[in-house]
């Protein structure tokens, strides 16, 4: 594996799918327009719909598994993906591919993650239950990671192999916080980088108040974790 600089050829964008066929043909779209098709995608999926088929005719890597929750699928979404980046997003059209050149760019110049930041415009698009919550959320990890964190929880991410393969992922529901918090704690250079972010296409299936006390649960074990050993 080179030290970089890194191309779009270098980048795999990797995701967990289920359910998702209103979007998955728009966020593939999305990602070989503005990679030119260089990038590779991985889809780890547990749908009964057609978002695997929609993903295999765009060219994507396609792993069929159970349905075991979202950060199960990122996770093994991630293993999988064999580039020298990894950049993570969800598949509700929510988050911009556009950037992945511009968290590339931030890659390559010395930060081992770039972490989307929806909220430092105001994430409009977001319930405002779900700001309140991320709000929060942020508020928490700042106040135990020892560093100012804006959104924790971003779907959308850039990593350097190395990050991905040195750290263990324990956490399902808080997977997107744990891919913060962890590399935060281990002094790894991290970078957030402002994003837009949309309204989703399709039904979200996350439970605001049972998935905000798992993330919850997930910050505050990873950190203690991390702290203490």
């Amino acid at each position: 594996m080179s030290d970089g600089p890194y191309t779009l050829d270098d980048v795999t964008v990797a995701m967990g799918t289920y359910n998702e066929e209103a979007a998955i043909e728009t966020v593939l779209t999305d990602i070989d327009d503005a990679t030119d098709g260089r990038a590779s995608v991985v889809c780890v999926d547990g749908s009964s719909d057609r978002t695997p088929e929609v993903a295999r005719e765009h060219g994507a890597t396609v792993i069929e598994q159970e349905p075991q929750g979202y950060g199960v699928a990122v996770a093994t979404a991630l293993r999988v993906a064999d580039t020298p980046v990894v950049v993570t997003t969800d598949c509700d059209d929510t988050y911009p591919m556009e950037r992945i050149p511009d968290f590339l760019d931030r890659i390559n110049e010395g930060y081992d993650v770039v972490s989307g930041d929806r909220l430092y415009w105001g994430a409009d698009a977001m319930p405002a239950f779900n700001r309140l919550g991320n709000a929060a959320f942020a508020a928490i990890t700042s106040l135990l990671v020892g560093e100012r964190v804006h959104d924790t929880t971003t779907g959308m991410r850039a990593y350097r192999r190395d990050v991905v393969e040195n750290i263990r992922w324990t956490q399902n529901t808080g997977l997107s916080a744990e891919l913060l918090v962890r590399p935060l704690c281990r002094d790894y250079d991290v970078v957030e980088e402002p994003i837009e972010y949309a309204e989703r296409l399709g039904e979200t299936k996350l439970d605001p108040l049972e998935g905000g006390a798992e993330i919850l649960g997930s910050i505050l074990k990873v950190c203690l974790e991390e702290r203490l050993f």
